[in-house]
């Protein structure tokens, strides 16, 4: 028997992408720079259901624009306080399993978000792991292959970004 790739699953539920029957979701890559390096890392959390490593995200937030939803969702998920950047850096398609137990792609707004620092107390204290690494290892961490390329794409971004502010 044949397992199902990540891909494949994701390709099964293309058509409910296609009718416009999918979720939104915003999402923040927390990001700081290694002390004394040119450096960046990035923090992972695990998902509470599966474990997975992903990325802080959640559901639209009334009154609240994409890039606060992000800076929320860090702080409640993984106790960061920093400033999400407006303007987006990507998008990444996942399967979100609803309490209902249907399958829906989710599309997610990501924002770079820089960490200022990390609190002790926050909602989901205990109910999450939190691991920096580098832009590589986070990417090998996590499932989805879009993902996967903003991880990647993070430090030569902001490596750009650094060299546009000393020009």
């Amino acid at each position: 028997m044949t397992k199902k790739t990540y891909l494949r699953r994701l390709a099964g539920e293309a058509e409910k992408l296609f009718a416009g029957r999918s979720i939104e979701q915003y999402g923040a890559i927390c990001f700081r720079w290694r002390p004394g390096q040119q450096n960046v890392e990035i923090l992972l959390i695990t998902s509470r259901e599966s474990g997975r490593w992903i990325i802080p995200k959640g559901w639209p937030i009334n009154g609240k624009l994409p890039h606060q939803v992000a800076e929320r969702e860090a702080w409640e998920e993984a106790g960061v306080k920093g400033k999400a950047r407006k303007k987006s850096f990507g998008y990444y398609t996942y399967l979100k399993t609803l309490d209902s137990g249907e399958i829906v792609p989710s599309v997610v707004q990501v924002h770079l978000l820089e960490v200022a620092r990390l609190d002790e107390r926050f909602p989901e204290r205990g109910l999450r792991q939190l691991q920096w690494l580098s832009p590589d290892e986070a990417a090998a961490r996590v499932r989805e292959p879009e993902l996967k390329s903003l991880l990647r794409m993070v430090g030569p971004a902001l490596a750009q970004k650094k060299q546009g502010d000393i020009a």
